[in-house]
């Protein structure tokens, strides 16, 4: 199609664009390399620019299809008029097929089929679309991916703060014995609570700063910050912004907020990005990494 090959020079000429040279110095040539698999993963097939619709279960029968009188209304290129059902009953989810609808799990053909929800979902397709279930809080929604989704078409790049070392901080950890809770709010108004292996403190442009990290998931290999900082709203998104670390070793941890980057909200209204928790709200202004997106 012709927007696919639009998006593969795209690709190309964004790869392109910072590719990690010989003479750089070392962590510049880190924080492009983790520029270039950023975008990449962005940009893929499973990236949040294929984000094309976010649907709230309700209990019992709720109908799909491209015709605007289903309770859920897909896209006309790749969805029948009336495409199917999804049966949700006390947290359980189930997909049923419309004779004619050619749904697939797998690659193989799907009549009716059980949605558990999963940190790795069940994914089934229509044409250029998939779709699986997620919960957040005690909410359970549909979410569907298209392969030709406008926000995919339409991305420009990302602009970036000049690679600076001083954002690259080694911070002290201060464990929490027990792991802290701490409440983190979506935007779309629920509310998970995660752990808290501890806090990272450090100086940072003359100022002493304190981070709590959370743990997504017990078998997760790094720590996740959401934060705010003194360019939030202005020169960076106005929900805050993502990092990730490794685990701390010998009490100390690096910082990098080279490596800041967007949530997925700042691209996408089909998402439920989680906001900063008010700790992680610092004063220094850090002009490091991704800075505000900007539609072209």
């Amino acid at each position: 199609m012709r927007w696919s090959r639009a998006l593969s020079v795209l690709l190309w000429v964004t790869a392109c664009a910072e590719k990690p040279q010989e003479s750089d110095p070392p962590h510049v040539q880190e924080i492009l390399a983790w520029r270039q698999k950023r975008l990449e993963r962005l940009q893929s097939d499973t990236g949040y620019l294929t984000l094309a619709g976010l649907f709230w279960l309700r209990e019992g029968e709720n109908t799909f299809g491209s015709d605007p009188s289903n309770d859920f209304v897909f896209p006309a290129h790749s969805a029948p008029p009336r495409a199917g059902v999804f049966v949700h009953r006390d947290g359980l989810t189930s997909v049923r097929a419309l004779p004619g609808t050619p749904l697939t799990h797998a690659g193989k053909p799907v009549e009716e089929l059980q949605l558990p929800y999963a940190d790795d979902p069940t994914v089934v397709r229509l044409g250029d679309l998939s779709f699986f279930v997620i919960r957040r809080g005690d909410r359970y929604a549909i979410r569907m991916r298209d392969l030709q989704s406008e926000i995919r078409k339409s991305f420009g790049s990302i602009d970036y703060f000049p690679v600076d070392p001083a954002y690259r901080v080694t911070a002290r950890f201060e464990p929490y014995e027990p792991a802290k809770q701490i409440p983190i709010v979506n935007i779309v108004g629920t509310v998970d609570t995660l752990p808290s292996p501890g806090a990272f403190v450090f100086n940072l442009r003359g100022r002493e700063c304190r981070l709590d990290p959370v743990l997504e998931a017990p078998t997760d290999t790094l720590l996740f910050v959401i934060f705010r900082d003194a360019t939030t709203g202005e020169e960076t998104y106005e929900s805050g912004r993502f990092l990730y670390t490794d685990f701390p070793a010998n009490g100390e941890v690096v910082v990098d907020f080279n490596k800041a980057y967007n949530p997925p909200c700042a691209f996408s209204p089909y998402t439920t990005c989680p906001l900063p928790p008010v700790q992680n709200d610092l004063a220094v202004a850090v002009r490091a990494g991704e800075k505000k997106y900007v539609r072209d």
